[in-house]
Protein backbone atom coordinates (compact mmCIF):
# COMPACT_ATOMS: atom_id res chain seq x y z
CA UNK A 1 0.00 0.00 0.00
CA UNK A 2 1.45 3.08 -1.24
CA UNK A 3 1.20 6.52 1.16
CA UNK A 4 0.52 9.61 -0.73
CA UNK A 5 3.35 12.03 -0.61
CA UNK A 6 1.38 15.17 0.51
CA UNK A 7 -0.05 12.99 3.17
CA UNK A 8 3.52 11.66 4.48
CA UNK A 9 4.83 15.23 4.42
CA UNK A 10 2.04 16.32 6.56
CA UNK A 11 3.01 12.91 8.78
CA UNK A 12 6.48 14.35 9.12
CA UNK A 13 5.65 17.68 9.93
CA UNK A 14 3.56 16.75 12.88
CA UNK A 15 6.24 14.69 13.95
CA UNK A 16 8.57 17.41 14.26
CA UNK A 17 5.96 19.57 15.84
CA UNK A 18 6.10 17.10 18.25
CA UNK A 19 9.66 16.96 18.45
CA UNK A 20 10.19 20.26 19.04
CA UNK A 21 7.26 20.82 21.60
CA UNK A 22 9.02 18.20 23.15
CA UNK A 23 12.12 19.93 23.59
CA UNK A 24 10.50 23.79 24.62
CA UNK A 25 9.13 21.75 27.57
CA UNK A 26 12.70 20.47 28.67
CA UNK A 27 14.13 23.50 28.00
CA UNK A 28 11.47 25.51 30.24
CA UNK A 29 12.12 22.41 33.07
CA UNK A 30 15.63 21.76 33.16
CA UNK A 31 17.19 23.77 31.08
CA UNK A 32 18.12 21.64 28.15
CA UNK A 33 17.98 22.05 24.32
CA UNK A 34 19.20 25.61 24.95
CA UNK A 35 21.74 25.56 21.62
CA UNK A 36 18.98 23.94 19.66
CA UNK A 37 18.85 25.60 16.51
CA UNK A 38 14.68 26.14 16.63
CA UNK A 39 15.42 28.36 19.17
CA UNK A 40 18.04 30.37 17.73
CA UNK A 41 17.58 34.30 16.43
CA UNK A 42 17.30 34.20 12.56
CA UNK A 43 19.64 37.40 12.64
CA UNK A 44 22.03 38.43 15.10
CA UNK A 45 22.07 36.17 18.32
CA UNK A 46 21.62 37.70 21.29
CA UNK A 47 25.47 38.06 23.29
CA UNK A 48 26.84 38.56 26.63
CA UNK A 49 30.19 38.68 28.25
CA UNK A 50 31.28 36.96 24.67
CA UNK A 51 28.76 33.97 24.60
CA UNK A 52 25.68 33.44 23.17
CA UNK A 53 22.52 33.91 25.01
CA UNK A 54 20.35 30.87 25.58
CA UNK A 55 16.31 31.80 24.64
CA UNK A 56 14.28 33.82 27.20
CA UNK A 57 12.03 31.54 29.06
CA UNK A 58 8.97 33.34 28.60
CA UNK A 59 9.40 33.92 25.53
CA UNK A 60 9.53 29.88 24.27
CA UNK A 61 6.47 29.40 26.82
CA UNK A 62 4.40 32.29 25.44
CA UNK A 63 5.06 32.27 21.50
CA UNK A 64 7.31 29.26 20.83
CA UNK A 65 5.15 26.33 22.19
CA UNK A 66 2.14 28.39 21.16
CA UNK A 67 3.01 28.77 17.66
CA UNK A 68 4.20 25.33 17.75
CA UNK A 69 0.90 23.91 18.99
CA UNK A 70 -1.25 26.00 16.36
CA UNK A 71 0.89 24.54 13.44
CA UNK A 72 0.54 21.09 14.79
CA UNK A 73 -3.45 21.54 15.25
CA UNK A 74 -3.54 23.08 11.40
CA UNK A 75 -1.62 20.12 10.39
CA UNK A 76 -4.20 17.64 12.27
CA UNK A 77 -6.64 19.42 10.88
CA UNK A 78 -5.36 19.34 7.55
CA UNK A 79 -4.60 15.15 7.76
CA UNK A 80 -7.99 14.67 8.87
CA UNK A 81 -9.11 16.04 5.43
CA UNK A 82 -6.92 13.53 3.73
CA UNK A 83 -9.26 10.66 5.54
Amino acid sequence: MTVNPQKKAILERIKRLEDALTKAQEFLETGAHAEWHGFQAWFVPKMKDGRVMPPHRKWVKNVFIRDCEKALHKAERTLDKFE
